[in-house]
């Protein structure tokens, strides 16, 4: 009894601090502000401008979010990124932000875009690459999450971490 009671706190604990975490994408923001925003502040360091395009319900933009918040990756990027991370909902929010971009969300999220601090693009996921379960031999597994969703079909799979480092490395480069 006393285990089954351990082990229910926990899971309450666990959940509680799962649950506390705060959402990646804040769906309320203005998102052609906040690239504004992120533009002048890249200019105003020498950097360039990362724009992150995902969602809350997408398991792979959390998994993404986190692998951000790693030192050994967040050191790197900082020191050649501004970083925004812009809300497209169930592919149907801030539209007008992805389109001078291309169609880097068409097949999935999350998705990211390099641009100079000029709004000029350096790069952009166009092919699904972050969340496309056939990309990445190499990267962390994720586990399916919002299963039920239509949009989870473009939401799944493997997240490239290789891949990240490589666009961190090449951004630090084109920036210095």
């Amino acid at each position: 009894m006393k285990q089954l009671i351990s082990f229910i706190a926990a899971f309450t604990l666990g959940i509680a601090a799962f649950a506390s975490d705060p959402a990646p994408y804040d769906e309320s923001a203005d998102a052609q502000a906040q690239v504004k925003q992120a533009l002048a502040r890249a200019k105003a360091e020498n950097k360039q401008a990362m724009i992150v395009f995902g969602a809350n319900w997408c398991g792979d933009c959390k998994m993404l979010d986190g692998e951000f918040k790693k030192p050994a990756l967040k050191s790197v990027l900082d020191a050649s990124y501004v970083i925004v991370k812009v809300d497209v909902g169930r592919f149907n929010k801030n539209l007008d932000v992805v389109k001078p971009y291309g169609e880097v969300i068409k097949k999935g999220i999350p998705s990211i875009v390099v641009a100079t601090a000029d709004n000029q693009l350096v790069y952009a996921t166009n092919g699904g690459e972050l969340a496309d379960a056939l990309e990445g031999a190499a990267a962390l597994a994720l586990l399916d999450r919002d299963q039920g969703s239509p949009a989870h079909a473009r939401c799944r799979g493997e997240l490239g971490l290789p891949q990240l480092e490589r666009l961190a490395q090449r951004g630090h480069a084109a920036a210095h």
